[in-house]
């Protein structure tokens, strides 16, 4: 098999950062850059606008957002459309191949999770507390628990569904699940993965949360963070 040399338009209007054959350096290329793997994690649960994902982008600036939105769009990873009518606006959403780095994003998310410098009461986007749900979720602790989780943000809202082991996220409606969360997401990780009793953490924070009490205690038993390196 003959290999051929293929310049691509990100090639040609970016600087290249590594001169490597290596996968892992095309990799980083395409989505290094600081923001670009925060910006792709913001559209893992469907399109966005321009706006929605620089408010959960604590501290981009309008213009950087606008450069790492061009360039992953340049890569083949993020693209842009109009929403038909009555909507009327301007969204970008990950290709087809753009969500298949969702795993990649996961796992490395895990990796760092367990290093004694992450620092849990830093900003947490609703998109990334679902990333890690999904990441963290324990199937050896949740055999034989079926239940659809809702959680309910500011202006945002996520199913979550438990079956035979598996997990699923997408961004919708909340109500009608078997349990309701409401509260910020820097919040819910105070119950879901420190395992601090709802009471204690509601009496320092909005948090209210619906359902049955025996289906939540298997629920939050459902996930863990991974150990701390020595």
């Amino acid at each position: 098999m003959k290999l051929e040399k293929v310049t691509s338009r990100a090639k040609t209007t970016s600087k290249r950062w590594y001169d490597d054959a290596c996968g892992l350096a095309l990799a980083l290329e395409l989505v290094g850059e600081r923001w670009a793997p925060l910006v792709a994690r913001e559209l893992m649960f469907g399109p966005r606008r321009f706006g929605e994902v620089k408010a959960e982008l604590t501290g981009v600036s309008a213009n950087v957002l606008t450069q790492r939105l061009e360039g992953l769009i340049a890569s083949g990873i993020v693209r842009r459309r109009k929403l038909p009518s009555p909507a009327s606006v301007q969204v970008y959403e990950l290709t087809e191949w753009g969500y298949e780095s969702r795993p990649i994003f996961e796992q490395m998310a895990v990796w760092a999770l367990r290093s004694r410098r992450h620092d849990p009461t830093l900003p947490l986007s609703p998109a990334a507390l679902m990333m890690s749900m999904r990441a963290l979720f324990r199937a050896d602790m949740a055999q034989g628990l079926a239940i659809t989780a809702g959680f309910r943000f500011d202006g945002d809202g996520f199913l979550m569904r438990i079956a035979d082991g598996t997990i699923t996220v997408e961004r919708a409606d909340p109500d009608g699940a078997d349990l309701v969360w409401n509260g910020a997401p820097n919040t819910l990780i105070r119950v879901i993965y420190g395992k601090y009793p709802i009471a204690e953490v509601a009496s320092t924070a909005p948090l209210e949360v619906t359902g049955d009490a025996k289906l939540l205690a298997r629920f939050i038993d459902s996930f863990a963070l991974p150990p701390k390196v020595d």
